[in-house]
């Protein structure tokens, strides 16, 4: 697949610097690369490495006009979805560009939401199947695992089954559960969360399904439950896996009988209420040990979705550094245009065991550090973590190699050129150190470069 079908590059014509500053911003922080020109000409002109998925377009620019951009594309067969941009008094114009296959028209001031829509739907018709390449729903990626989660959402939002999300810490649960919920027709309802390892086991009952005036010490009102206030819209059920024992009949008898009672009330008190779950924990090895009910359990995994590792999406490394990159020197008023190619080769092999949080975490400590245009790490910052190798199912020989060798020429640059040792290059590669020297040697590298002076 190509490049641009898995990335759908953004084009943005405009005189006006703001505009063009304005608009790339937005749909960087929606996860599209974009390219951006000042002329129609300067445009035309670009090298045609990448073909635009979209072009954004101002009908009255200097020289060539937005309409003249649309005649030449349709004149050299190119078929890019054209978005115009228009003053009040160019509607009447952009109405003909419309009938002559323009896309979409958005009138100055434009809304953000109706550009980012309207990009949305000039990428999936270019490429209806990798508009996920983009960010979605919070999502930055294009790898198969990331599509088989998003595949999942699609199928399950619009019903109203109990959906349980699984997956290590740091992988986006709660991201997971936002977007089951924007994406069905409990949207306009309440979305609320409930992180369950936070609260007390003594509070945990009121939390969850309130209380009245007077039910124990302290309650001097009555005051509804995390139930009530999702009442037509979605509860997430945030660390499941830590409801204390006792609360979990409770629990149950409230999911299979949709009403509750406050705690010190005698009256039933109907719900409606979609319950998305989500655990860092095996459940199911829970409930064989007796720490889980199995009749919650199964209550519960309706639909499980698994979240997956961020060392199974690595494809999605790249699109994720470029976004909070982008993000966060955007947020501290600093220009950054791209990754040292060292910084790249790092991030991409390294295993994170923290998954997209820790990824998050040293991009935004290493933008805060950066005094250049080129985004560095210190590779101590990931020091005494594992290294994984890179995928290779369908590579060739040499590409192999080339992974080889770059993972190792990492974990010397992490021990400083120490193979052997606690804190050695082989430690961190899982191999022994005699191996590992034997595959230095046949891959010629030099052990002197990663040493500190």
């Amino acid at each position: 697949m190509s490049a641009s079908a898995a990335r759908p590059l953004v084009c943005v014509v405009d005189d006006d610097s703001l505009v063009r500053e304005s608009v790339e911003g937005l749909l960087r922080e929606e996860g599209f690369p974009v390219d951006t020109f000042e002329s129609a000409e300067s445009f035309l002109g670009r090298p045609r490495r990448e073909p635009a998925a979209c072009l954004i377009v101002d009908l009255k620019l200097p020289g060539m006009s937005g309409l003249d951009v649309q005649q030449e594309l349709a004149r050299t067969g190119m078929d890019v979805p054209i978005i115009l941009l228009t003053a009040y008094g160019d509607i009447p114009t952009s109405v003909r560009a419309m009938k002559a296959g323009a896309l979409d028209f958005l009138t100055k001031p434009f809304d953000d939401d109706d550009l980012l829509a309207a990009v949305r739907r000039a990428v999936s018709r270019r490429y209806p199947a990798r508009l996920s390449a983009a960010r979605i729903c919070g999502f930055v990626g294009e790898s198969e695992a990331l599509q088989a989660v998003l595949q999942q959402i699609e199928l399950v939002a619009d019903t109203d089954a109990t959906v349980l999300v699984t997956g290590e810490s740091g992988t986006g649960k709660e991201l997971v559960a936002r977007a089951i919920h924007e994406r069905s027709p409990r949207r306009k309802g309440p979305l609320v969360s409930m992180n369950c390892a936070a609260i007390p086991e003594s509070l945990f009952e009121s939390e969850l399904f309130g209380h009245v005036r007077g039910a124990f010490t302290g309650a001097l009102h009555d005051r509804a439950g995390r139930f009530e206030a999702a009442q037509g819209g979605t509860l997430v059920l945030d660390e499941i896996g830590e409801v204390p024992l006792v609360m979990q009949p409770k629990l149950l008898r409230v999911l299979q009988e949709k009403e509750l009672e406050r705690v010190g009330d005698t009256r039933p008190r109907k719900v409606d209420v979609r319950i998305v779950a989500a655990t860092n924990r095996d459940l199911a090895a829970d409930v064989e040990a007796g720490r889980f009910r199995g009749d919650l359990f199964y209550r519960l995994n309706v639909f499980p979705i698994e979240n997956p590792p961020l060392r199974d999406r690595r494809p999605d490394i790249p699109l994720l550094v470029e976004y909070f990159t982008h993000r966060d020197a955007k947020r501290l008023g600093k220009r950054i245009r791209g990754v040292a190619k060292e910084t790249s080769k790092l991030l991409q092999l390294y295993d994170w065991p923290g998954n997209i949080r820790e990824l998050q975490n040293v991009i935004e400590r290493a933008v805060i550090v950066c005094d250049s245009d080129t985004l560095s790490i210190d590779p101590r910052w990931l020091a005494g973590r594992s290294l994984g190798p890179a995928p290779v199912a369908g590579l060739s020989t040499s590409t192999l190699a080339t992974h080889e060798k770059d993972a190792i020429e990492v974990a010397l640059t992490q021990s400083k050129g120490r193979v052997a040792g606690p804190f050695g290059a082989a430690g961190r590669l899982g191999v022994p150190a005699s191996t590992l020297e034997s595959k230095i040697k046949a891959l010629n590298i030099d052990k002197r470069h990663f040493k500190s002076g």
